[in-house]
């Protein structure tokens, strides 16, 4: 899934509430333009971090193994004249489930908010499937979709792009596996490079120019190696010390913490649980942790990281938190319950076709427009597509404190060229 961490016509005044702006005096429509460019300005259960839902593990993973329920009938939200499929694993087992009801609730809420949208919404579920994708795609584009929102799970993306391609119509899916982007195939998502991109960009601006690095042997660690050694020499910097680790974390930790004498950053790439027991690790092979400016990427958005001393004022790139606690606040009034963290990505989606449907004619959803440089701003920051279909956002830097992520450099207000 993404988030698995895996997401933003015309206006000319701020809404005193954060999130898509309503067209009146004090609450403007949900996308704007800046520069005469599409920019969306988007801005109890228990609430998942950021991490929960960011580790490609899931959005690259098959569902869970428990049995699908019964696939959900389609449904329509909206009346406008543009057709708009959603597909989401509504009747998946477990977890993928309840984020696919979340992010559907979103995408509907991002409907409501928006003044008078001419869009309808054809939702589908594909019960968690390729399968079941494929078949929701195909029902959609016979109804008239012009593009498709979702689906969730990376293995379903090309049964749906096949059947996009014929038509020639976009998906923007909500995978962070940035492999299966591609033409015409855009990912709306938390993608690991950028977190590596913005987090090393900034360090390398405080004088931490040599890192080491310690990720996880596994798919989200290949992704984060790849971008991790191209973004350090790209910002002046190099990589002193490399090492993944397995079940294993005792001895790649022991032979990075030899290294440390000739760095000034530690680059450790996981999820809240795993992190910690990375610094753990370094810990007892000696390392002075309190000595070493600590670098991670937004899967360090977890309350067990919070609670380390080991990683305290440790730094690592992630949305800024604000535009997520103002969503969450008017999801809560609406349904009575938390969104899931991946549910703005669903929102971000819809609010934005609706402000492409709106300004941009019969080009709406080209990727020409798509891929518009300058990009959007939703919920979770400034988003942009790039041609290949993965994408780019602007985060801000969080500071690991006790009492949660502290941003101690906010989101840029727009991208450089």
């Amino acid at each position: 899934m993404t988030g698995p961490r895996d997401p933003r016509s015309s206006f000319s005044e701020e809404s005193p509430v954060q999130g898509p702006l309503i067209s009146g005096a004090t609450r403007r429509s949900a996308l704007g333009l800046l520069l005469s460019t599409p920019l969306l300005s988007a801005c109890a259960g228990v609430q998942q971090s950021l991490s929960q839902f960011s580790n490609p593990f899931s959005s690259s993973s098959p569902p869970p193994a428990q049995p699908a329920g019964p696939p959900q009938q389609a449904t329509t939200a909206g009346t406008g004249g543009v057709k708009v499929a959603v597909i989401l694993p509504l009747s998946a087992s477990g977890n993928a489930g309840l984020a696919a009801q979340s992010m559907r609730n979103a995408a509907e809420m991002a409907l409501a908010e928006f003044q008078n949208p001419n869009i309808q919404l054809l939702i589908k579920d594909d019960n968690g499937s390729p399968q079941g994708a494929q078949a929701s795609a195909q029902q959609a584009v016979d109804e008239g979709a012009e593009i498709i929102l979702g689906p969730l799970f990376a293995q379903s993306v090309p049964a749906v792009a096949q059947i996009a391609r014929t038509r020639g119509i976009s998906v923007m899916a909500f995978s962070t596996d940035s492999s299966i982007a591609g033409r015409g195939v855009y990912l709306l998502s938390f993608l690991p490079e950028s977190d590596v991109n913005r987090i090393v960009e900034y360090s390398a601006s405080i004088g931490k120019r040599s890192v080491a690095v310690l990720v996880p042997d596994n798919a989200y660690g290949n992704v984060v190696e790849a971008a991790v050694k191209a973004a350090v020499p790209r910002r002046g910097g190099r990589i002193v010390a490399f090492e993944k680790y397995g079940a294993d974390r005792t001895t790649p930790a022991r032979t990075v913490a030899q290294q440390l004498g000739s760095a000034d950053a530690l680059f450790i790439a996981d999820d809240g649980d795993a992190v910690v027991s990375v610094a753990d690790a370094m810990s007892a092979a000696g390392a002075n942790l309190r000595n070493i400016q600590l670098l991670g990427t937004g899967l360090w958005d977890s309350p067990r990281v919070y609670a380390s001393s080991s990683l305290q004022g440790g730094l690592y790139a992630a949305p800024d938190p604000a535009g997520f606690r103002a969503f969450s606040g008017r999801y809560r009034t609406k349904y009575g319950a938390e969104p899931v963290r991946t549910a703005t990505l669903a929102y971000d989606a819809v609010a934005l076709v609706a402000a492409l449907a709106r300004t941009q004619g019969t080009t709406r959803f080209s990727s020409d427009v798509l891929t518009n440089p300058s990009g959007f701003a939703g919920i979770d920051g400034l988003f942009r597509f790039r041609a290949d279909g993965t994408n780019e956002r602007g985060l801000a830097v969080m500071k690991v404190t006790t009492g949660g992520g502290v941003a101690v450099a906010g989101s840029p207000k727009s991208f450089g060229a």
